[in-house]
């Protein structure tokens, strides 16, 4: 057996062959490099809200990895498009398309109303010959609507004709975009 003091000696400094054994053991384990794939520097991003000068809710885009990681999703501004979010949204642009669709159908059955109804007959007061007192506006055609035909119409969307005579007129309203309806107006003396 060893006496303490050669133990010690042994323990202290250890001789070159143990030495390449732990450091070959040390370098195994340190020399474990995990593989790391190469850094994305772009990201395909789906916006959440209008930022201006950037595009609007909805659209997709290619951002620097940095300016989404640091600016669009800490706000929650955007979302990674991946396939699962890329079907959410064409299911939401299907619905709001046919949302706009039956909107659409529904002004233009209302302007077919509009037409087939015949003139909207307004009293006024007159004054000499065929001049009236006061002129009709587009708030005096949303009330005759309101009453014959139990319909709300936005007045800024009515556009009236300068009307001071008695006599025939046409009124437009804007229902939808594309769907404008023309409306007869009968102005008479009372």
């Amino acid at each position: 057996m060893a006496s303490p003091s050669t133990l010690s000696l042994t323990s202290a400094f250890p001789s070159p062959s143990s030495s390449r054994r732990l450091t070959a053991s040390r370098r195994a384990t340190s020399l474990v490099i995990v593989a790391q794939g190469k850094v994305k520097k772009y990201r395909q991003v789906i916006l959440t809200d209008d930022i201006e000068e950037l595009g609007r809710k909805g659209d997709t885009l290619k951002v620097r990895a940095g300016f989404y990681r640091n600016f669009l999703l800490p706000k929650g501004k955007a979302t990674l498009l991946t396939p699962e979010v890329l079907k959410e949204m064409q299911l939401e642009q299907e619905r709001i398309e046919a949302e706009k669709k039956r909107v659409k159908e529904e002004s233009q059955q209302l302007a077919r109303v509009f037409e087939t109804i015949g003139a909207f007959k307004i009293p006024r007061k007159g004054g000499k010959g065929k001049q009236i007192f006061g002129s009709v506006t587009a708030q005096d055609v949303v009330d005759i609507i309101k009453s014959q035909l139990n319909r709300d119409v936005d007045k800024r969307l009515v556009t009236v004709p300068e009307i001071r005579e008695t006599g025939e007129y046409v009124a437009e309203i804007k229902l939808h975009p594309d769907v404008t309806a023309r409306v007869r107006l009968n102005v008479y003396a009372k």
